[in-house]
């Protein structure tokens, strides 16, 4: 299976499609789904292409999608779990949807054994003067490349005090939140894309953007969707980043159960370095995470 071959077949078709979206927003059919996240046409015709193409290349293949609609168990997950496909067709849809906003991506990883083995993160503006970086990542291979050039410019450093500890709009700061500016972190809470933020995590990528992208040293997400997590997690496994739950037990492999379940999802995800997440999993060990008393 030529993956490489793959990835710049879906950019190349993509971004178009993403420009062609992105001139026509005002007349964007926009609704709110149940969580509160949005949709798009762009998700759904994007979607629908990068299913199309991985079948071209593996007929027959399992694939998890955002949004596929699904209601029940996915039982192809429990029968065929050998290669499993993750797409998010947009993520970081509320960025997408605002003019001059560059915080999103489209997103595939590709699982051998419930492990992620490879990713492709399409990010059509993230790049200076607005033009589109491809960030795609082989476990295997323990390789990161930018527009189809190895990159090696990795985020190794412990406690740079920055990170993505992002929560739902509205929410309350966390107690842990209190603790970690104590400690002069630096702390991002909006949310746009979480793949891109555990793409900062991974690697530093500010050289390559506009500026204002420095890399974090953690990323925390609780509840996490697999579709915004297994890329940035693939990503982790690729420059030997420690991924694990809420308690420390390792993210990767994914467990089947929660695979196989209609909107898969993680407890939470913590990603970094050991060092910082023994450090992040010290201070929350006796915390349950409710709202700080200001």
């Amino acid at each position: 299976m030529q993956l490489d071959d793959l990835w710049g077949s879906l950019a190349q078709d993509l971004l178009p499609i993403f420009r062609s979206y992105r001139t026509h927003l005002r007349t964007l059919d926009i609704r709110t789904k149940a969580d509160n996240t949005l949709l798009t046409e762009a998700d759904l015709t994007i979607e629908r292409l990068i299913v199309e193409r991985i079948h071209e290349t593996q007929p027959g293949a399992v694939i998890v999608a955002e949004e596929d609609g699904m209601i029940t168990q996915r039982h192809e997950i429990l029968t065929s779990p050998e290669l499993i496909w993750v797409i998010d067709p947009i993520d970081g849809t509320a960025e997408f949807v605002r003019p001059g906003h560059v915080e999103f991506c489209a997103v595939v990883c590709l699982l051998r054994h419930l492990r992620p083995a490879a990713a492709f993160i399409l990010a059509p503006e993230l790049g200076r003067g607005m033009q589109p970086l491809m960030i795609t990542a082989d476990a295997s291979r323990q390789e990161v490349a930018i527009n189809g050039r190895r990159y090696d410019k990795i985020q190794s450093a412990d406690h740079s005090r920055r990170a993505s500890v992002t929560r739902s709009s509205g929410s309350s700061p966390r107690a842990f939140e209190h603790e970690m500016r104590a400690a002069a972190y630096n702390l991002k809470t909006r949310t746009t894309s979480q793949t891109l933020d555990m793409v900062r995590t991974a690697v530093d990528i500010d050289d390559l953007t506009a500026g204002g992208y420095e890399p974090f040293s953690l990323f925390y997400r609780a509840d996490q969707k697999v579709w915004d997590g297994l890329a940035g997690l693939c990503l982790g496994e690729t420059v030997g980043l420690r991924a694990v739950g809420p308690t420390g037990q390792d993210r990767v492999p994914v467990e089947i159960e929660t695979l196989s379940l209609p909107e898969p999802t993680f407890d939470a995800t913590i990603m970094g370095t050991p060092k910082e997440v023994e450090w992040f999993l010290e201070i929350t060990r006796h915390q349950d995470n409710t709202p700080a008393v200001s």
